[in-house]
């Protein structure tokens, strides 16, 4: 299997283009175009993990967090980041991760708590500004329905609940073909004048390329004429963060105690209960004290994270529970994405759960 078909795979599910400014998703190691015969999933990449692949003789290893978050200037083997590189170079063993596009893809980590809690009516909690687009393309009359489809199929349509989404209307286009041209319809220096469609839908941002190499591919014409505009209607296709329903309400102590066992939690750290029923809960893995604002005004009676420090449980303020579940631990099911990715995609490939615990908080 190919390097390239593997990232590829995953790409479909986190575009490269969901990820944050800060972050460094993607291949660390190794090329594109190398043969890769089994994969090694993990959370953080350890040397101890790398010492693992090369034990099942892994040639790529996936992780959710990158290696490396910032630049080096030197590599001396003086830092674990810098170690871990020179002996994934040594053996060949590529290293591409998924952080942040997997953070913000509807189907990614977020999506995955509220499936182990079991949550209904899921929908993101803060959608990415200007994540949506609109294309606007002429087709002749009769080949509308082709480039609909084939548009649909890439991807494009999709609002809300519904899919399949378009807007058409009649019309005339004119042009008039050079001496090198090849038109389609018309003749060589003549002005021509057809009966056209105007046909529009919207698409996500990040799925540009692909919608419109699926355009020119259905479009009959030699020279495609489309229009793309960027909306500031939010999509709620993509973001961070997500909101669900329990399918009946819980006391607080019944759905935390759920919660450590579900995510195996030695310890939630909270603002304190507010003696009231759980029913909507918002959830963000990893970091996500930044949604707390989002999380109040949503109406939640939950909100489920990491890493919120000190001064920002104050921001609960009696009007939702924050719930600190451990960075590790609200992360942790993410594996699972990439294996069900792969397996669905790439049957008869060999992948491995890592049998490393990469959690480096400890308590006492």
């Amino acid at each position: 299997m190919k390097l390239t078909e593997v990232i590829g795979a995953i790409e479909s599910y986190a575009p490269p283009g969901l990820q944050d400014k800060y972050d460094n998703s993607g291949l660390v190691t190794g090329q594109s175009g190398m043969e890769v015969h089994a994969v090694l999933l993990c959370i953080d990449v350890t040397e101890a993990v790398l010492d693992e692949a090369i034990q099942l003789g892994a040639d790529l290893i996936i992780s959710h967090h990158p290696v490396l978050f910032n630049p080096l200037k030197r590599i001396t083997g003086s830092a674990y980041t810098e170690r871990i590189l020179i002996t994934a170079i040594k053996h060949n063993i590529a290293l591409y991760s998924v952080h942040t596009s997997m953070d913000n893809s509807p189907e990614g980590v977020n999506l995955k708590i509220c499936q182990k809690l079991d949550l209904r009516e899921t929908e993101i909690l803060l959608p990415m500004e200007h994540s949506l687009n609109k294309l606007v393309t002429f087709v002749p009359y009769e080949y509308a329905d082709q480039v609909r489809s084939a548009l649909f199929a890439a991807g494009a349509g999709h609002i809300g609940k519904y899919d399949q989404c378009s807007f058409s209307t009649e019309g005339q286009g004119s042009f008039r073909a050079s001496a090198e041209a090849n038109p389609f319809v018309g003749e060589i220096g003549k002005f021509h004048l057809g009966r056209e469609l105007r046909v529009e839908t919207v698409f996500p941002a990040v799925m540009r390329q692909k919608i419109l190499q699926a355009l020119f591919n259905a479009h009959p014409y030699e020279e495609v004429a489309y229009d793309i505009y960027l909306l500031e209607n939010p999509a709620g296709l993509s973001g961070a963060g997500m909101i669900g329903k329990l399918h009946s309400p819980e006391d607080e102590q019944s759905f935390f105690t759920r919660v450590k066992n579900t995510f195996n939690c030695g310890v939630i750290r909270h603002s304190g209960f507010l003696n009231k029923p759980v029913r909507k809960i918002a959830v963000c893995g990893g970091s996500g004290s930044f949604l707390i604002g989002t999380a109040i005004s949503a109406g939640v009676d939950v909100f489920l994270t990491a890493d919120i420090k000190y001064h920002q449980i104050f921001e609960a303020d009696g009007r939702l529970v924050i719930a600190d579940i451990g960075h590790y631990e609200s992360e942790q099911f993410t594996i699972e994405i990439f294996y069900d990715i792969l397996t669905k995609i790439i049957p008869n490939f060999a992948i491995h759960f890592s049998r490393i615990n990469t959690n480096c908080v400890n308590y006492f």
